[in-house]
């Protein structure tokens, strides 16, 4: 009798959501690859067997990220105000780098040594850069800004990156409100000095 396979993708699925849980709790410095193993109820050699390293399993990571940061934004309703909903569909990134700080991290700031993004992890943001180019491209198609629209989404993307990571490290401010009040500062600045001349 054949032995049944052992690497499937369902365990895949396990040990990147394990992997994932891990990082939530525990921060970058908290994974292991032994400590995801035993979180996801296999072996060490079985996460190597499906990732080849650290840095594979890593990636992994990094690819889900993007996969459920672009879920989150797409599922922002698209309304006749496009100004509106570019501010809409900033305010989705936070929240989400707010519920996944140390994904945010993972993604955006390469904190682990064996891992360093290359041309296919690019592409692996690439829904979520389709998406803001699309939803600033509907505010300067309405006259709302002025400029190229995949500039001025690489702007916003990285306002928002920047803001989240400084809000994540608590530098940002010491209440809701102030905090709040730098997020709507900066993106009302950017889309105000954007506006047509």
């Amino acid at each position: 009798m054949a032995r049944p396979k052992q690497r499937t993708a369902e365990l895949r699925d396990r040990v990147v959501e394990a992997a994932m849980a891990m990082l939530a709790a525990d921060g970058v410095a908290g994974l292991t690859t032994r400590r995801v193993a035993a979180g996801a109820g296999t072996s060490t050699p079985a996460v190597y067997e499906l990732f080849g390293d650290k840095g594979g399993l890593v990636r992994e990571v990094f690819f889900k990220g993007f996969e459920l940061l672009g879920a989150r934004l797409s599922a922002v309703p698209g309304t006749d105000e496009p100004r509106a909903d570019v501010v809409a569909t900033i305010q989705a990134f936070r929240r989400f780098a707010r519920a996944n700080p140390v994904l945010a991290q993972v993604m955006f700031s390469r904190p682990f040594a064996d891992f360093d993004p290359g041309p296919d992890e690019a592409r692996a943001g690439a829904t979520v850069r389709e998406l803001v180019i699309a939803r600033v491209r509907r505010c300067v198609d309405a006259g709302d800004l002025a400029g190229d629209p995949v500039d001025i989404a690489h702007v916003l993307v990285a306002l928002a990156q920047g803001l989240a990571s400084q809000e994540a490290a608590r530098w940002l401010g010491t209440s809701k409100a102030s905090i709040d009040r730098r997020w709507a500062l900066g993106v009302s600045t950017v889309l105000e000095g954007l506006r047509p001349g």
